[in-house]
């Protein structure tokens, strides 16, 4: 176990993963864009709107960016212009997310929290950073995921679909907000690595953490605590996971309809903001 301190009031530092996972993607594609950071919503790159957010959250220090790739970076000026920034690094992705993980660790002084997302976090907004981040701090544990019940994003989002992990205790979706905080979960994304092609295969994802876990989760006996107690033994660390009030956090943008979906949910939470009076970050 590390001897830093996850409840540090050292500000985390985000990294953001922004290259495409295909060849062509299909939303880069559909948005006539080099690459999927680029797709506009609400007029605004989800790069853009990404970093925006986390520059606004008050537990955020700076950013470093994997991907998108040389080649395109070098071909869009207003993408330099922001990579180029005093608190936004940038470098070159690896052949997966998680070897980009990884290798953007390497770069990150080792007592200093990490929070990980994803450029298609297209809804992301500063209150939900902040939130996340300090939950972290609160629980002090090394690694904690974000997550929202998969109810509540029914009620906000009626007919959206989105992946959900079913438990003992809850039905669950994911926010693409993850937090490492001290030296020893940094080796997490080694065990991301062996699942990246298996995250929307819930039932196979646990496979990697035994059989035993695999049958309890099948037969609906399975808490979330309890298999986030079983990664983390196989981690050597500590893990939460955080429930978030904010059923957008779990909006990503991972095919051409899910771009059509998040323009119009961007516009419904535009719409209920200004009935409310608050200002929402573009």
């Amino acid at each position: 176990m590390s001897d830093a301190s996850p409840s540090s009031s050292s500000p985390f530092i985000a990294i953001v993963l922004a290259a495409d996972r295909e060849t062509v993607s299909p939303v880069a594609r559909a948005a006539g864009v080099r690459c999927k950071a680029l797709a506009p919503v609400a007029g605004k790159p989800m790069l853009e709107r990404v970093l925006a957010a986390l520059a606004e959250a008050k537990e955020v220090e700076r950013c470093l960016v994997c991907g998108p790739s040389a080649d395109i970076v070098a071909r869009e000026p207003d993408l330099q212009q922001i990579l180029g920034s005093g608190q936004v690094g940038w470098m070159e992705p690896m052949a997966t997310p998680s070897l980009s993980v990884l290798e953007a660790l390497k770069h990150l002084p080792a007592e200093v929290p990490v929070l990980l997302t994803t450029c298609d976090h297209a809804l992301l907004r500063s209150e939900m950073v902040d939130y996340f981040c300090r939950e972290v701090r609160a629980r002090g544990c090394d690694a904690a995921v974000a997550l929202v019940h998969h109810e509540e994003v029914l009620a906000q989002f009626p007919g959206t679909r989105r992946t959900a992990y079913t438990f003992s205790d809850g039905t669950y979706c994911s926010c693409n907000l993850f937090a490492l905080t001290t030296a020893q979960a940094r080796q997490a994304p080694l065990f991301w690595r062996q699942v990246e092609q298996l995250r929307k295969q819930p039932l196979r994802m646990l496979q990697q953490l035994g059989w035993g876990t695999a049958v309890r989760y099948l037969l609906g006996r399975l808490s979330l605590e309890q298999a986030l107690t079983r990664l983390a033994q196989g981690l050597n660390c500590t893990a939460a996971a955080l429930l978030l009030p904010y059923p957008e956090a779990t909006v990503d943008v991972d095919s051409a309809d899910d771009w059509q979906a998040v323009q119009s949910m961007a516009q419904q939470i535009a719409a209920a903001s200004d009935r409310s009076g608050a200002v929402l970050p573009d």
